[in-house]
Parts: C-alpha cells; sequence; structure tokens
C-alpha cells in the first residue's frame, strides 16, 4: 500500500496542474473504479443503487447508474488545490460545487497520472477526466489501477476527527506527524497509555495517519525499539524520539520520490522513487544490519511482516 511519502509525491505532482483547472468531459472505462462512489438521486440525497457507498461487485445496472452520476457531477466542476492527511488524497471542488471533493484512494496499484491530450493509453485506465487550466491549457488526469483496489468518489467535506474539514470517508483519520497542527504531547500520552505492541501502535491510523509497514520498521531501526515492545514500556523520552525518527524516515523518502518496488508506485509523470535503495531493515531479511552487522530478521505481524535487527532493537 502506498503510505504518506508516495501519496505526497502524487499531491505535490497535481498541485499546479489542477489547482483552478476545469474538468471539460468524464469517462467512466471501469465502474468498479467507483466503488466507494455515492450516486445522489434527483432530490439531492444519496441513491440506493443496491450496493451501499463501498459496494465491490457492481451489476451491470448498478455500474452504469454510478458512472452516470460521477461523469454528470464531475464534468463542469472547478478544482481547488489538492490536500491529503496521511494516506488519504483529494481535491477539493470549487465554486457551485464547494463543500465536495474529488477523493482519490490509491489501495494497492492506483496511479492519478497526468497526460497530454495526444500521449498514448497508460495500461490499467479506468476513469479519464480531460481537464483545462488557466495557464497550462488541456490535459488528461487519468486514474489507473490494475488490482482494482483503488477507487475514485465525489464525497462530501465534514469535520474530522483530529480537527480540520476532510472527505467524510476519510474523517476518522488522524493528522499525521507532517502536519503542523500535530500533536506531539497527545501523541506520545497515548502511545505510553497502552499495552498495544508498538508497530501496531504505529499503524493505528485514528492515532497516527500515514504510516505503513515499511515506514513502520524503518522508524523503529533508526529509534532501536522491538517492533513488539508495548507502548507503556516506552518512556517518555523514546516517545518523543520514536515520532522525530518517523519525520525523518518520511522526509529522506519524500526527498527520493518515495519508494517504489515495482511500477505500480509512481508519481504523476509515470517516474518511479527510489527510497527502496536507502531501507535500513524492511525488505531487508538476511543482509547485515547497517548499524551492526547483525542479520536483518523478519517475524510474522498481522498478515503481514516485521523486520527488525535482534541486536540493535532488543525486545523490552
Amino acid at each position: 500500500m502506498p503510505e504518506l511519502p508516495e501519496v505526497e509525491v502524487v499531491r505535490a505532482g497535481l498541485a499546479p496542474a489542477v489547482a483552478g483547472a476545469r474538468v471539460i468531459a468524464a469517462e467512466v472505462r471501469d465502474p468498479r473504479a467507483l466503488k466507494r462512489h455515492v450516486p445522489l438521486g434527483a432530490d439531492g440525497a444519496a441513491a440506493d443503487d443496491g450496493l451501499g457507498g463501498h459496494g465491490v461487485t457492481l451489476t451491470a445496472e448498478a455500474g452504469l447508474f454510478r458512472s452516470a452520476d460521477f461523469e454528470r457531477r464531475v464534468t463542469g466542476i472547478r478544482l481547488a488545490a489538492p490536500e491529503r492527511r496521511g494516506k488519504f488524497l483529494w481535491i477539493p471542488l470549487a465554486e457551485e460545487a464547494a463543500g465536495t471533493a474529488l477523493l482519490a484512494h490509491l489501495g494497492m496499484s492506483g496511479q492519478l497520472l497526468l497526460r497530454s491530450l495526444d500521449a498514448p493509453d497508460d495500461r490499467h485506465v479506468r476513469v479519464r477526466l480531460w481537464i483545462e487550466h488557466p495557464a497550462h491549457g488541456e490535459l488528461r488526469l487519468d486514474f489507473a489501477d490494475q488490482r482494482l483496489f483503488g477507487s475514485l468518489a465525489l464525497d462530501a467535506l465534514r469535520p474530522a476527527a483530529g480537527g480540520g474539514w476532510v472527505p467524510g470517508q476519510a474523517a476518522h483519520i488522524a493528522r499525521d506527524p507532517l502536519d503542523a497542527a500535530f500533536d506531539d504531547l497527545a501523541f506520545v500520552t497515548a502511545l505510553r497509555s497502552r499495552s498495544t505492541a508498538v508497530k501496531a501502535l504505529l499503524l493505528d491510523q485514528s492515532l497516527i495517519s500515514g504510516v505503513g509497514n515499511i515506514y513502520a520498521d524503518e522508524a523503529l531501526w533508526r529509534a532501536r525499539l522491538h517492533p513488539a515492545t508495548p507502548g507503556l514500556r516506552i518512556g517518555p523520552r523514546k516517545a518523543h524520539e520514536l515520532l522525530q525518527r518517523v519525520r525523518e524516515v518520511f522526509a529522506q523518502a519524500l526527498a527520493e520520490g518515495g519508494t517504489s518496488f515495482d511500477a505500480q508506485y509512481v508519481n504523476v509523470n509515470g517516474q518511479a522513487g527510489y527510497f527502496a535503495h536507502s531501507l535500513n531493515a524492511y525488505g531487508r531479511t538476511g543482509e547485515a544490519c547497517p548499524r551492526c552487522g547483525e542479520p536483518i530478521r523478519r517475524i510474522p505481524f498481522a498478515g503481514r511482516s516485521s523486520h527488525f535487527c535482534p541486536r540493535c532493537q532488543r525486545r523490552r
């Protein structure tokens, strides 16, 4: 799954081309890419297409209904500057559609690609928007998704649990540590009050957003913390250090364009990041720890894996 750095790379790449642009046409090529989009009825209320807002299996009739609703509502709208919280990315709508946003959930393989009008098709394009920008002219904004875990949706903006306004589907998401309004003390206090393993706490998007498996392993390696260490066994100084390590690894990953292990993780121009070459723990099972030389170990964790150094990151 893309984590904060990969999503932020996409947001930053979109901003110059979409902020102030108007959608002049839309085409839904695969209704499955709208599984989180809730269509509206004639009265403006959410319409029941038999699937709810997060239906995964679309009948042909429901797919056509959802596609027609999305194309109708998105065509002609003006886009504001894209925003992000944690792994969630959205483009607020301006003018008459204010209070609504185009929410992009990238899932495992979703991509938002900016292309010239005459560019050849990328593979797995599910939704296409034609946009016109006052300075950059006409462009294509393609949503491509090989595995179809991602989606686009029009969603109303709502007050978020951590403050601010976000799409309703992201209202439960906490602020991320790169957000200027992130509350360091509240995070440290919550972390140290729980018996849950520290890695699970880092992955709890209601506590701190944007951290996934890769960057949790990297931050814990830098902080010399075993992933299974209970939060309540971590002192305040070490908890603050861990938060700083999360920020450090995010900053480095952003500078290097994110982590790309395959062709799925790319920026809006289709270019891969290279932070994978800077990883110290994640995916390095059996390789020497860059700090002490001990082989990196991998252990099962919640259906995934944790990578750590058994010498540098002793279990408390």
